[in-house]
Parts: C-alpha cells; structure tokens; sequence
C-alpha cells in the first residue's frame, strides 16, 4: 500500500474514468449487492453547513465531506464545495482525496444512465434535458454512452443558459436544439436536472415507453415530475428508505393517493437482477436523491482508473 495520500482533481478524473467504466462499476456493484449507507451528519457552522455522507460496499468504505455556503455566489465561488476521501477497507487507512464536485457529476449521471440502459427500449436514441447546469450536461454524456443519441432537447429558463448548453454539447458530437417542456411528446429519454419544486411537464404528453429520470430533488416537498407518472410507470428508486424519506415526487404522490407498492416498483438491485417485470406499454420512471455508496464505488474506480504508472 502506498505511503501518501493521493488527490485526484477533476482534470484527473474527467480525463480517466470514462462514463462506461462509472456505470459498469456501479451495475457489477447492484448484481453483488447494494452498500451500506448510514444517514448523513448535518453540521451548522458559522459560514454555514457541512455535510457528511459515508458509504460501504464490500471491502470499499469512504465518506464525502462538503460544505454549502449560501454566501459565495456573492463572493463568486460555489456554494457547494467538497471531497471524498476514500479509505482501505480492511485497515481503514485514507488513501485517497478526491474531488466531490467531479466525483458526484460522474457517480450520478452514471447511476441514471445506469437505470436507462436496463429501463429504457433499446432503439431509444432521442433526449430531453431538464436544465442547463453541470449535471444537465453530465446526464446527456451519459446516456449517450449507453443509448447513442441522434438529438437532443435542452430546455431551460434563461436562453443564454440554454445556448450555452446546446453549443457545449455540439463541441461534444452530439446534436443539439433548444426547446420546450411540450417537445417531451417528441423524444424517448427524459432527464430532469433542475431545482424545481413543481412539476416540469405534463406527463400525459410522454411517448408510451419513454424513459424517464429525475435526480434535481432531494427534498420531501418538492418534485420535478407529476402525479400521474408516479401512478402509471413501472418506477424504480436507489432504495425504499432513502426513497420514502426524501424523494418529494414519490412522497406527494403518495399524498396525492398512490399506494406505495404503485409509487415504488422495484429498487436498483432488483433491476440489475433482473428482478422486476417492466410494464410493457407504459413510461419508466428513475427517481434518484444520491446514495453515498455510490460514491464509493466510483470513487474506487477512479482510483483503479487512475492507477497507471504515469498518472501516480
């Protein structure tokens, strides 16, 4: 084992860890068996909050440490900052610091692309985005290496930001327009990365088997899909508990009515074990709020990725 710690910044990640290797790591990860995430720690300091988020999947143990300072976007600095640091298991020495901001981009667009590969039809190859921020851009990556796209619709609520993201994915190969939240009757993926708190589009417009995934709300109290997706898509979350403690578009569905066995399907481990019969003819649904044992399976793929002798 090595005697320092190493750090991997973004570049290092970005350049390594390509998004088929994050998503492989994470699907052998769920057919194993899904890791141990205990509750986050929220700590009130004085410029504002730390968060701490640990995980464990098998002999692999980290804990992601970020600060959210509601004041740096004065300062112009992000509001959310942070790393993970990853530790060997079996001694629980830290042998690595790695990015968060980075870090969590990769782990979760390569979770939804995850859920899109074993959800979504094979001859899916259109995309609408909800947002124009990182994970906006990160998603469509994403799911371009699992269902290569031939376009994609970016929809958002300042045009520049919209453009900005439609030229950013165009320097990557990909195809892309503006549009709005009525152009979901026109494609067959959907990914939601935006902090709305009200639903983004009507789901009635949907295409029969689109696919579906949501991962802009973490809150009890908000949402970005409606009801009425909830009530008829075969729907898959991360897990039960992280699902019905914080994902708002599962909890006031179930306010609004929906059973609990209707509003939850199957969770990540039953949908890489192919243990769950997907509803032919209807939309499926993908709601992540971000488990920390995900990030420990891709950080330790980072780590593996950026192994090699001219990268230590």
């Amino acid at each position: 084992m090595p005697d320092s710690i190493r750090f991997i910044d973004r570049a290092a990640l970005e350049r390594t860890l390509g998004w088929t290797q994050a998503i492989d790591a994470l699907d052998a990860a769920l057919v194993t068996g899904t890791g141990n995430t205990p509750p986050r720690t929220f700590v009130e300091v004085s410029g504002g909050q730390l968060i701490l988020m640990p995980g464990e999947v098998g002999a692999q143990v980290g804990v992601k440490v970020v600060s959210v300072n509601p004041g740096n976007a004065a300062r112009g600095l992000p509001r959310i900052q942070g790393v993970h640091i990853a530790f060997d298991g079996p001694t629980l020495r830290p042998v690595a610091v790695i990015d968060a901001e980075s870090l969590t981009l990769r782990r979760t667009a390569s979770v939804s692309a995850l859920a899109v590969r074993r959800l979504s039809t094979t001859d899916s190859n259109s995309l609408l985005v909800f947002g124009t921020g990182p994970q906006a851009l990160s998603h469509a990556l994403a799911i371009n290496a699992v269902r290569p796209l031939d376009h994609v619709v970016v929809v958002g609520r300042r045009v520049e930001a919209v453009a900005a993201l439609v030229g950013s994915l165009q320097g990557q190969g990909l195809p892309a327009r503006p549009g709005t939240p009525e152009d979901v009757a026109d494609v067959d993926l959907v990914a939601c990365c935006t902090t709305a708190t009200e639903p983004l589009f009507d789901s009635n417009l949907l295409r029969p088997e689109a696919t579906v995934v949501a991962v802009g709300s973490h809150e009890p109290a908000v949402r970005e899909v409606d009801t009425n997706l909830v009530r008829r898509a075969t729907v898959v979350v991360e897990s039960r508990a992280s699902a019905l403690g914080q994902a708002g578009d599962i909890i006031l569905a179930i306010a609004d009515g929906v059973p609990e066995t209707d509003a939850i399907t199957a969770d990540l481990h039953e949908l890489a074990t192919g243990r769950l019969d997907i509803t032919p003819g209807a939309p499926r649904l993908f709601k992540s709020v971000g488990e920390a044992w995900c990030d420990v399976v891709t950080a330790t793929a980072a780590l593996h990725a950026t192994a090699s002798p001219d990268l230590r």
